[in-house]
């Protein structure tokens, strides 16, 4: 027997690799020889099987050094063990957990190798060299899923990179894990100055509420009573299962967390010295910790009894015959036998966690069996996807997700949140766009505390990550618009321009930018919560449509005046002049949806000829060419608080061959005498949106002058009829519910307009609406108006390719909207209304060729 007490000495001869591999099978038969002989007892066991795998993983770094940079010291790299290799307890079967970490410093490089390249290189040649297998077997499995955000981060970490993390971010397991941690391999010297350097986050003085409560969840969620392996016989678990291995080491670690800050006696990693120390210092029963200490002899036995049969990576007793195998390695003569000698030791480790913590009801598994029966309860019959995501927002890859409060927070509210994406018409689609916010979430917590605490926000939140793909891109992108539906008052109607505007101007003097970043930040709220009303089913989308307007007209004048103030700094102001903004299309008309451009027309007061009184002063007409530049970035180029709007001045005179502001003359002008119908036509929903009551009220009369008549004389309808011609040619529908370009849609709507106001020079008004009725043309029509408006105000939300929805609940949503029954009442409502439209657009038009 003094033979087997030997190591077996690895040969020298051979390529690493091949070597190590030929000693880990030599050490296999070696130490299972003297376990099952009974020369080795369990720390003997797991004793030689870690200082192998030290011994392993130390070759392993030293020969992927040398092999790169054969003169160099190896140094600069220490491979910190976690788990079992840290607390010297591996079996037959265990994977290593180390975490690699160089020092850029120290490690040796090849010339103009970068030290992060070089580490990750060596890293690679480690696993390489480990894992690598061939008839001799393999070495080691190497897991390297516990170094720091193993997402994003390399497989070697900076040493200092690695600190300040485990200072700032790591999560409450991390601590768990970090306290068996100790150097293992590589620059011995460089580990211990690691793990000296973390200690304050491994052990803490003193223990809040919330750290307590971070260590409840943890022992919260290694505890389940219903999965797979749980119940006791054959086929248990013997490291997962109820009253297990993982059960008494985490028994261990919980209270070595809550009194190792105080009583560095209780800093160890062996499990068993850990149980005896804190009965030691009467931290735990003295009774309970023998009981835990002899179970787990007997449950570690019996898994290497398991696991030295054809070197099974398992922890699960067999079923049947093999169970019988197992027994008689241990000694037993059956199954049955060995099933007698575990039973009380299972009993006793399960009441004994049973008393630390017990699992909340309401809370979801973290055993993904139990996880996937809760999920499919819940009404998710394919729960994969599911699944995936919360084990991924559990793993915190997520920054918002990293710290304990977030996974707190997590936890309380993921219950609800399941609860109602299982009743989402796509719960797949939904979570998808649920991880998309939560990866861009800059923080989580008073999001997660909020939907607890706000069931209905709970249940918004997945209207719109169901069924409105625009609202949920923007806010993938801005987390933040979630906050402006707090408060009940964001279902509120839209207030006037004047109190918009107010809400939006900052003091007077405030810088410039965060005026363009002020503006951006409340219109993309107030926008966002206009579509969360449409998709809420609490407003009218020709309300909504309305509300748009507003916030653009009211972003209009406050940037527009910002604008207007930063550019008389350089160049002063032009006496008696001033900038005036006309507004047409849909923002004339006070009917915006949420993906309209903006029409404008910029024009100015005063005598072209005139300059302005700066220190850089311009003519006035290159001053309010420049100052329109002004306009048009301040209201559409993107800022760090976003984008705003598109911006199209093609309307104005001349178009993209004229200038972009004209003053008032030139304007008038144009349109008495070279203007063509389209323009006059778009001049109908014209509407002065920026400038003094004087000055809007000058434009308003140059504007009724050239309706009433002032213009060229054109056959209209002939006109108009050559124009949607074109139209129709160059710009088709976009999809079967193009309530705007389909025959029959708003577009010939417009022009039916149009026509009758220009003919009969009367029921000018730039809503449309309100056109029709001025035109005293029939109520059918001001109906198919309104069915149009409504359609295309939601379309733009939950279907901006004007094809019919997938989810029968969205095409549901869309006819609540419409205040119709059912899709197929939307359907015979838009076949309808078109009807009307081409009808009355025929009518007005007859005689003329289309």
């Amino acid at each position: 027997m003094a033979a087997i007490a030997e190591l077996p000495v690895a040969p020298t001869d051979l390529p690493v690799g091949r070597a190590l591999r030929l000693t880990r099978r030599r050490l296999a038969l070696h130490v299972a020889l003297g376990d099952l002989a009974g020369v080795f007892d369990l720390t003997d066991v797991t004793h030689r099987l870690t200082d192998f795998a030290d011994q392993a993983l130390d070759r392993a770094i030293r020969a992927a050094i040398l092999e790169r940079t054969p003169d160099a010291e190896p140094a600069g790299f220490v491979a910190i063990a976690l788990g079992k290799q840290g607390s010297r307890e591996l079996n037959y079967s265990s994977d290593i957990d180390p975490i690699f970490l160089f020092d850029p410093r120290t490690l040796p490089t090849r010339p103009n190798e970068e030290p992060v390249d070089a580490a990750v290189r060596i890293g690679r040649r480690v696993i390489e060299l480990l894992q690598a297998r061939d008839a001799d077997g393999y070495v080691l499995r190497v897991d390297l899923r516990l170094r720091p955000t193993p997402e994003v981060s390399p497989i070697a970490v900076p040493i200092d990179a690695a600190i300040v993390y485990y200072e700032s971010q790591a999560l409450p397991w991390e601590r768990a894990a970090f306290i068996r941690a100790r150097p293992a391999a590589g620059d011995m010297t460089l580990g211990r100055a690691f793990l000296a350097a973390i200690q304050p986050f491994i052990w803490r003085r003193s223990l809040d509420f919330g750290a307590v409560g971070e260590i409840v969840e943890i022992t919260r969620r290694i505890r389940d009573h219903h999965s797979q392996g749980q119940k006791f016989g054959p086929g248990y678990d013997l490291k997962r299962g109820r009253g297990g291995i993982r059960e008494i080491e985490f028994f261990a670690q919980i209270h070595q967390l809550i009194h190792g800050g105080r009583d560095p006696s209780l800093r160890v990693g062996d499990t068993r010295a850990a149980l005896a120390a804190l009965a030691a210092a009467k931290r735990i029963d003295a009774d309970e910790a023998a009981a835990l200490c002899d179970a787990y002899v007997a449950l570690r036995t019996a898994e290497h009894r398991v696991q030295m049969i054809d070197d099974r990576q398992t922890h699960a007793l067999p079923t049947g015959a093999a169970l019988d195998q197992v027994a008689q390695l241990d000694g037993r003569d059956d199954g049955a036998a060995l099933l007698r000698h575990l039973q009380p030791h299972v009993t006793r480790v399960a009441a004994i966690f049973d008393r630390l913590a017990a699992p909340g009801s309401a809370a979801l598994s973290s055993d993904p069996e139990v996880l996937a029966g809760q999920l499919a309860d819940a009404g998710l019959t394919n729960s994969d996807v599911a699944l995936a995501r919360i084990r991924s927002w559990r793993a915190a890859r997520y920054p918002a997700l990293r710290s304990a409060a977030a996974q707190s927070a997590l936890e309380a509210v993921l219950p609800k949140l399941i609860e109602t994406l299982a009743e989402a018409p796509e719960p797949e689609a939904a979570l998808n766009r649920l991880d998309r916010l939560f990866e861009r979430l800059p923080s989580a917590v008073n999001i997660f505390r909020l939907l607890e605490a706000r069931p209905a926000l709970c249940v918004l939140l997945v209207q719109l990550l169901s069924h409105a793909p625009t609202l949920a891109e923007e806010l993938a992108r801005r987390p933040d618009l979630l906050d402006g539906l707090i408060d009940a008052s964001a279902f509120d109607p839209v207030p006037e321009v004047g109190t918009l505007a107010a809400q939006m101007r900052l003091k007077p003097g405030s810088d410039y930018q965060a005026q363009l970043d002020h503006v951006r930040r409340i219109v993309a709220d107030r926008r966002f919560a206009l579509g969360a009303q449409i998709i809420a089913g609490a407003a009218d989308p020709l309300d909504v449509a309305a509300g748009y307007s507003r916030v653009a007209e009211a972003a209009i004048e406050v940037l527009a005046q910002a604008a207007g103030d930063e550019f008389a700094r350089a160049h002063g102001r032009v006496p008696d002049s001033e900038l005036v903004i006309l507004a047409l299309g849909r923002l004339g008309g006070g009917a915006l949806t949420h993906a309209s451009d903006l029409d404008l027309i910029y024009l100015f007061t005063g005598d072209f000829a005139t300059e302005s009184d700066g220190a850089k002063p311009l003519g006035a007409t290159l001053y309010f060419n420049r100052l329109a530049q002004r306009v048009t970035a301040a209201l559409s180029v993107a800022t760090a608080a976003g984008p705003l709007y598109p911006i199209d001045t093609r309307l104005r005179p001349s178009g993209n061959q004229g200038p972009l502001a004209v003053n008032f003359e030139s304007f008038a002008r144009y349109q008495r005498e070279s203007a063509w119908t389209w323009e006059h036509m778009a001049l109908t929903r014209a509407r002065p949106v920026f400038g003094s009551p004087t000055a809007r009220a000058a434009l308003q009369a140059i504007i009724v002058d050239v309706l009433g008549g002032n213009r060229p004389a054109r056959d209209v309808a002939e006109d108009a009829v050559k124009m949607r011609a074109d139209m129709a040619a160059h710009k088709p529908p976009a999809g079967p519910l193009d309530a705007k370009l389909l025959p029959g849609g708003l577009v010939d709507l417009e022009f039916t307009a149009h026509v009758c106001q220009l003919q009969m020079r009367s029921g000018f008004d730039p809503n449309l609406g309100e056109a029709l009725r001025a035109l005293d043309l029939p109520p059918s029509l001001v109906a198919a108006h309104d069915l149009l408006t409504r359609l295309i105000v939601i379309l733009r939300l939950v279907a901006p390719d004007a094809t019919e929805p997938e989810m029968p609940a969205t095409r549901a949503l869309i006819a609540r909207a419409l205040r119709l029954d059912d899709w197929p009442a939307v359907v015979a409502a838009l076949d309808s209304a078109r009807a009307e439209v081409t009808a009355a657009w025929k009518g007005v038009t007859h005689g003329h060729a289309a």
